[in-house]
Protein backbone atom coordinates (compact mmCIF):
# COMPACT_ATOMS: atom_id res chain seq x y z
CA UNK A 1 0.00 0.00 0.00
CA UNK A 2 2.76 2.31 0.93
CA UNK A 3 3.52 2.05 -2.82
CA UNK A 4 -0.30 2.85 -4.26
CA UNK A 5 0.19 5.81 -1.47
CA UNK A 6 3.36 7.40 -3.61
CA UNK A 7 1.13 7.12 -6.64
CA UNK A 8 -1.55 8.71 -5.19
CA UNK A 9 0.26 11.74 -4.04
CA UNK A 10 1.93 11.71 -7.71
CA UNK A 11 -1.74 11.88 -9.36
CA UNK A 12 -2.48 14.79 -6.72
CA UNK A 13 0.46 16.69 -8.03
CA UNK A 14 -0.20 16.54 -11.64
CA UNK A 15 -3.94 17.75 -10.81
CA UNK A 16 -5.88 14.23 -10.76
CA UNK A 17 -8.27 12.51 -8.19
CA UNK A 18 -5.40 10.69 -5.83
CA UNK A 19 -6.00 7.03 -6.52
CA UNK A 20 -2.86 4.84 -6.87
CA UNK A 21 -2.63 1.27 -7.23
CA UNK A 22 0.36 -1.54 -7.88
CA UNK A 23 -0.56 -5.60 -8.59
CA UNK A 24 1.50 -7.63 -6.78
CA UNK A 25 2.05 -11.16 -8.07
CA UNK A 26 4.93 -13.75 -6.24
CA UNK A 27 5.59 -11.05 -3.64
CA UNK A 28 6.94 -8.36 -6.48
CA UNK A 29 5.00 -5.54 -8.10
CA UNK A 30 4.45 -5.82 -11.56
CA UNK A 31 2.38 -3.01 -12.46
CA UNK A 32 1.37 -0.22 -11.12
CA UNK A 33 -0.99 3.08 -12.40
CA UNK A 34 -2.86 6.44 -11.00
CA UNK A 35 -5.13 8.78 -12.11
CA UNK A 36 -4.59 10.08 -15.56
CA UNK A 37 -8.29 11.11 -16.62
CA UNK A 38 -7.41 14.83 -17.10
CA UNK A 39 -4.33 14.68 -18.73
CA UNK A 40 -5.59 11.80 -21.55
CA UNK A 41 -9.15 13.17 -21.51
CA UNK A 42 -10.21 9.63 -21.31
CA UNK A 43 -12.65 8.30 -18.51
CA UNK A 44 -11.72 4.97 -18.80
CA UNK A 45 -7.83 6.19 -17.37
CA UNK A 46 -8.29 5.52 -13.38
CA UNK A 47 -5.64 3.81 -11.49
CA UNK A 48 -7.01 0.74 -11.59
CA UNK A 49 -7.09 0.33 -15.36
CA UNK A 50 -4.38 1.43 -16.29
CA UNK A 51 -2.23 -1.12 -13.43
CA UNK A 52 -4.28 -3.88 -14.83
CA UNK A 53 -3.49 -3.38 -18.45
CA UNK A 54 0.10 -3.37 -17.39
CA UNK A 55 -0.44 -6.40 -15.54
CA UNK A 56 -1.82 -8.13 -18.12
CA UNK A 57 0.54 -6.97 -20.66
CA UNK A 58 3.95 -7.88 -18.57
CA UNK A 59 1.92 -11.48 -17.78
CA UNK A 60 0.57 -12.16 -20.95
CA UNK A 61 -2.48 -13.03 -19.89
CA UNK A 62 -5.63 -11.58 -19.22
CA UNK A 63 -6.20 -13.94 -16.42
CA UNK A 64 -4.23 -12.51 -12.84
CA UNK A 65 -5.87 -14.97 -10.66
CA UNK A 66 -2.62 -15.01 -8.83
CA UNK A 67 -2.52 -11.00 -8.46
CA UNK A 68 -3.24 -8.74 -5.56
CA UNK A 69 -4.38 -5.64 -5.92
CA UNK A 70 -3.61 -2.63 -3.94
CA UNK A 71 -6.03 0.88 -4.10
CA UNK A 72 -5.98 3.83 -2.18
CA UNK A 73 -9.91 4.25 -2.71
CA UNK A 74 -12.89 1.69 -2.86
CA UNK A 75 -12.90 1.19 -6.64
CA UNK A 76 -16.37 2.51 -8.26
CA UNK A 77 -18.37 -0.13 -11.00
CA UNK A 78 -15.69 0.38 -14.04
CA UNK A 79 -12.84 -0.83 -12.16
CA UNK A 80 -14.66 -3.32 -10.00
CA UNK A 81 -16.38 -4.99 -13.08
CA UNK A 82 -12.07 -4.98 -14.41
CA UNK A 83 -11.18 -6.76 -11.57
CA UNK A 84 -13.66 -9.05 -11.77
CA UNK A 85 -13.05 -9.91 -15.26
CA UNK A 86 -9.59 -10.08 -14.67
CA UNK A 87 -9.73 -12.84 -11.72
CA UNK A 88 -8.03 -10.89 -9.09
CA UNK A 89 -7.41 -13.25 -5.93
CA UNK A 90 -7.58 -10.13 -3.56
CA UNK A 91 -8.03 -6.56 -3.42
CA UNK A 92 -6.61 -4.33 -0.92
CA UNK A 93 -7.87 -0.67 -0.57
CA UNK A 94 -7.82 1.95 1.55
CA UNK A 95 -10.22 4.34 2.41
CA UNK A 96 -13.66 3.85 1.56
CA UNK A 97 -15.66 5.80 -1.29
CA UNK A 98 -18.96 6.24 -0.52
CA UNK A 99 -20.10 8.07 -3.88
CA UNK A 100 -19.00 5.32 -6.20
CA UNK A 101 -17.46 2.27 -3.90
CA UNK A 102 -18.28 -1.00 -5.55
CA UNK A 103 -16.71 -3.42 -2.77
CA UNK A 104 -19.05 -2.25 0.31
CA UNK A 105 -20.18 1.18 -0.07
CA UNK A 106 -23.09 1.49 -2.94
CA UNK A 107 -22.93 -2.02 -3.90
CA UNK A 108 -20.65 -4.74 -3.65
CA UNK A 109 -19.55 -6.66 -7.09
CA UNK A 110 -18.00 -9.31 -5.37
CA UNK A 111 -20.72 -11.05 -3.60
CA UNK A 112 -23.92 -12.74 -4.69
CA UNK A 113 -24.71 -11.06 -7.90
CA UNK A 114 -21.50 -12.28 -10.15
CA UNK A 115 -19.17 -15.41 -9.79
CA UNK A 116 -16.42 -13.96 -7.74
CA UNK A 117 -13.81 -15.81 -5.79
CA UNK A 118 -12.25 -12.32 -5.09
CA UNK A 119 -11.52 -11.44 -1.48
CA UNK A 120 -12.22 -7.71 -0.66
CA UNK A 121 -10.16 -6.50 2.23
CA UNK A 122 -10.52 -2.74 3.14
CA UNK A 123 -9.29 0.19 5.81
CA UNK A 124 -5.45 -0.45 4.85
CA UNK A 125 -3.66 2.86 5.76
CA UNK A 126 -7.27 4.14 5.43
CA UNK A 127 -6.32 7.13 7.56
CA UNK A 128 -3.78 8.56 5.60
CA UNK A 129 -5.77 8.03 1.78
CA UNK A 130 -8.59 9.55 3.24
CA UNK A 131 -6.19 12.08 4.25
CA UNK A 132 -5.04 12.45 0.53
CA UNK A 133 -8.19 12.60 -0.56
CA UNK A 134 -9.89 14.78 1.54
CA UNK A 135 -6.81 17.76 1.16
CA UNK A 136 -7.18 17.08 -2.47
CA UNK A 137 -11.22 18.01 -2.56
CA UNK A 138 -10.38 20.69 0.04
CA UNK A 139 -7.65 22.78 -2.51
CA UNK A 140 -10.10 22.50 -5.47
CA UNK A 141 -13.03 24.18 -3.59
Amino acid sequence: MKRAIQLAELAQNEGEVPVGCVIVCDDKIIAEGYNKREQNKNALHHAEIEAIDKACKYLGSWRLDNCDLYVTLEPCPMCAGAILNARIRRVYYGCRDERMGCCESRENFFKGQFDSNTEIYGGFSEERCKEIIKNFFKKLR
